[in-house]
């Protein structure tokens, strides 16, 4: 009788769990790759968030001001306008005149004569200047002027 006992609860045990292969075998082919049913990563998944991430990093990019960044870039301005720049932008006045544009929090720093400039004090030609912080400085031009500018500014 032990034998036959053995040999029972073995036969249900393997049909049991036969039984769980076979459920675990039809619930991963009805699974849906990437979903949360069967968490595999797929090419169309990364594809996608990969279309995603151009479309943020594009829309990043076109919000920024204009401006060149970590090079120095010649930029022509026109009389009457007004470069405004962002926290850290250096300035080099090349040709032409041009006054300073100052916030109630200060001037622009000139790291060549080793001052303050003043609003509207003339900024003199070939000097670097940088602009503490982003509260509206920059630089008027009284004439055309060509200036050389690494950072961020808009034009006004």
């Amino acid at each position: 009788m032990i034998k036959y006992f053995n040999k029972k609860s073995i036969l249900a045990l393997a049909t049991i769990f036969s039984l769980l292969l076979v459920v675990q075998v039809v619930y991963a082919i009805n699974s849906e790759p990437g979903s949360g049913g069967d968490p595999l990563v797929t090419l169309s998944y990364v594809e996608q968030r990969m279309e995603q991430l151009q479309f943020y990093i594009d829309d990043k990019v076109e919000s920024l001001p204009q401006g060149g960044g970590n090079v120095f870039v010649v930029v022509n301005i026109k009389a009457g306008q007004r470069l405004i720049a962002k926290e850290g932008t250096e300035i080099i006045l090349r040709t032409g005149k041009a006054n300073a544009v100052a916030s109630a929090g200060g001037g622009l720093s000139d790291v060549t004569a080793a001052k303050d400039i003043k609003n509207n004090a003339v900024i003199p030609a070939n000097h670097l200047l940088i602009i503490p912080r982003d509260d509206g400085r920059g630089v008027k031009a009284i004439t055309d002027i060509i200036l050389m500018v690494k950072g961020n500014y808009d034009i006004n």
